[in-house]
């Protein structure tokens, strides 16, 4: 079922579209800014632009300010090429998310903006509204479960997701501001993990669900026994393991002069998830989504930087190969 419906190359994507802010030119601390690159940005947004990019399908389900930048994130999705019908404007004291963040990697910084945030407004109603049977999987990252209604929401799209023969696909994407605590966290996203059959996170991300990053791997192989058909757990420059058909996969990295940190966890996935829609065997989708992250993090921006089809092929050719693990 899992790669039945990543084959259908149409992704039902639910999550944050926001607002991206970068000092101008690369390098430029935010303290000291006079000019700003302007992008789209959101976890869920960018693995749709990501995906898009390598000719597959995608669609959004989330909720934006009815405002400026609302209006915003609603013209790049467009432009994107990323359905929209479920994207839904809200009125009132919620705000779509800013994001300001340096193109640096030394002392970077980013700050982001996600108080009484707009997407968090997602409601039953809004998921119980999308056909799913018009789509082959859904994708998830974690933040659309850190608070209510779109929590509940969020879990009753798995629901209707697996009523309609979907297979789910989570990125832990833990981002601990936009939680009440670490132990509502904990919970939530362990049961998120436990319903999906997809997972996708770092070693913190596995460690903070295991209840200590020393149990993480095992935290990971628990899950690829237990209930998801596919785990990957990364771990920064020391590459990855992958949990698939019974067999754990050691890859390594594409190194690159990074400009920053950010994107590369949007990109692996949508790489990720492209490769495995063409067939690619799992070795090969891992090491093309980990190409795709190191294509992001060595240029300015996160959705703009994310590769299509040509450029990644140009990377691969071009670049001496993983490290080796």
């Amino acid at each position: 079922m899992v790669m039945d419906g990543i084959a259908k190359r149409n992704f039902l994507v639910i999550g944050r579209v926001g607002m991206d802010l970068s000092p101008e030119p690369a390098g430029t601390r935010t303290q000291d800014a006079t000019s700003m690159m302007v992008a789209m940005g959101g976890s869920s947004a960018n693995i749709a632009a990501g995906l898009v990019k390598f000719g597959c399908d995608a669609a959004l389900v989330t909720s934006v300010s009815d405002d400026a930048v609302g209006w915003y994130c609603e013209n790049q999705l467009d432009a994107y090429g990323i359905d929209r019908t479920h994207v839904k404007r809200i009125k009132g004291e919620e705000r779509t998310s800013l994001a300001v963040y340096e193109t640096r990697v030394d002392e970077h910084q980013s700050v982001i903006y996600r108080n009484n945030a707009a997407d968090f407004q997602m409601t039953v109603d809004d998921v119980e509204a999308v056909d799913y049977s018009q789509f082959g999987a859904l994708i998830t990252a974690g933040t659309v479960f850190a608070a209510e209604p779109s929590r509940t929401a969020a879990f009753r799209a798995f629901e209707l997701a697996r009523a309609a023969g979907l297979p789910i696909i989570f990125d832990v994407d833990y981002r601990p501001y936009s939680w009440p605590s670490p132990q509502v966290a904990q919970d939530v996203l362990s049961r998120a993990g436990a319903l999906s059959d997809v997972i996708v996170g770092n070693d913190e991300e596995f460690g903070f669900m295991a209840g200590d990053i020393s149990y993480g791997l095992d935290k990971a192989r628990e899950l690829a026994t237990s209930s998801a058909a596919i785990v990957v757990y990364k771990m920064g420059a020391e590459g990855a393991m992958t949990f698939a058909n019974g067999q754990e996969l050691r890859t390594g990295i594409f190194p690159v002069d990074a400009v920053k940190p950010t994107g590369a966890g949007d990109s692996f996935m949508a790489g990720f998830l492209a490769a495995l829609s063409k067939d690619h065997l799992m070795k090969d989708a891992v090491l093309r989504g980990s190409a795709c992250a190191s294509i992001v993090v060595a240029q300015p921006g996160c959705a703009p930087a994310m590769p299509n089809t040509a450029e990644l092929e140009a990377f691969l050719a071009s670049h001496p190969g993983p490290t080796n693990c």
